[in-house]
């Protein structure tokens, strides 16, 4: 049996190894960059087709489902209710906690209110069932007998937080990523609004035009536009619509254009050179960031560079230096 000499080792790692590893890695992350270039889809076509099949239904009056739909939209009143009813009787629920986390769900997309009660019952019955699988497993089965008492109480208290907080930070995570979206998208959507204005559009008509141009690039915000288009078409009082595009975007940007919306509907002032300033100091709102986020880049990067970058330097310069000289120690000295 013939031996095979071992490849180039440092510190005792195969070196060969790591690299064919890490070429793996890196050939399995190209495919997985062409495959989801090769299968981009249009974000905005299910949402856009949904919403306007609602809104022809309002205008016609339609507002009774079939059967099947029915049916599921009963089982899942009848399952919230059940849930409401428990929690009621816990003596947890309060309307005020309801709203709060309403308006939560809004910020981050979900406009079903009633998931607001199986919000707050996930926020009672994950720390019990998080908490009861972490005395299971770091107590009563004891898999990990090497920690010691205080180790594995702040294990169990983590499971307990997370437990309880878990729900919430799913929502905050949410919120953020859509704001940012929404933040990034809105510039250019007052300039369209500014065009379509120009062009002699109505308001409800501008938003959908929006809606539909910016649907592709900034879903979230076409999201929100052809439902404020919508609710334009048929709310008694146009205010209730910007008002709850408001609602349901936790932007202060968004804000002064409801506001803006509200006030040239009431004074009849003109709407295009009102979008035009707004849509300068979102501009220059966005800029600023972008100029603070290049400003902190090099402190930023300070840590990152000393972890990876200067270690991976170090390695590469001084990487066969040090294993000419681990094979110089370790060769037999008849073999020197």
């Amino acid at each position: 049996m013939i031996n095979t000499p071992p490849g180039p080792t440092l510190l005792g790692i195969d070196v060969i190894f790591v690299g064919t590893l890490l070429a793996g890695v890196a050939a399995f992350a190209v495919i997985m960059a062409i495959y989801a270039a090769v299968t981009v889809k249009d974000p905005m076509a299910g949402r856009v087709k949904a919403l306007n099949a609602r809104r022809d239904e309002l205008k016609a009056g339609i507002v009774k489902q079939g059967g099947r739909k029915r049916a599921s939209l009963i089982r899942k009143t009848e399952g919230t209710e059940r849930v409401r009813d428990t929690l009621s009787s816990l003596k947890v629920l309060q309307q005020s906690q309801i709203e709060t986390i309403q308006q939560k769900l809004a910020h981050a997309g979900y406009r079903n209110k009633e998931l607001a009660v199986l919000v707050i019952f996930a926020r009672l019955v994950l720390p019990l069932v998080l908490g009861g699988i972490g005395f299971l497993v770091i107590y009563v089965a004891n898999f990990f007998p090497e920690w010691g008492d205080m180790k594995k109480l702040a294990a169990f208290a983590f499971m307990l937080f997370i437990g309880y907080k878990g729900p919430e930070i799913f929502l905050k995570n949410k919120t953020n990523k859509r704001t940012a979206l929404v933040r990034k998208g809105l510039p250019d959507a007052l300039d369209l609004l500014v065009i379509c204005a120009e062009a002699g559009l109505t308001v409800d008509a501008a938003f959908n035009r929006v809606a539909k141009e910016l649907g592709r690039a900034y879903p979230e915000l076409g999201d929100e536009f052809a439902l404020t288009a919508i609710e334009l078409s048929f709310l008694t009082e146009r205010k209730m619509a910007f008002n709850n595009l408001a609602y349901r975007v936790n932007l202060e940007s968004v804000r002064g254009v409801v506001t803006t919306m509200v006030q040239t509907e009431r004074y009849g002032t003109p709407l295009a050179s009102a979008l035009r300033v707004l849509s300068a100091e979102f501009r220059n709102e966005r800029m600023m960031r972008a100029e603070e986020k290049a400003a902190r880049l090099p402190a930023i990067m300070t840590i990152p560079l000393i972890m990876f970058i200067l270690p991976v330097l170090f390695i590469v310069i001084l990487g066969p230096a040090a294993c000419s000289i681990s094979d110089a120690f370790a060769a037999k000295p008849g073999q020197v």
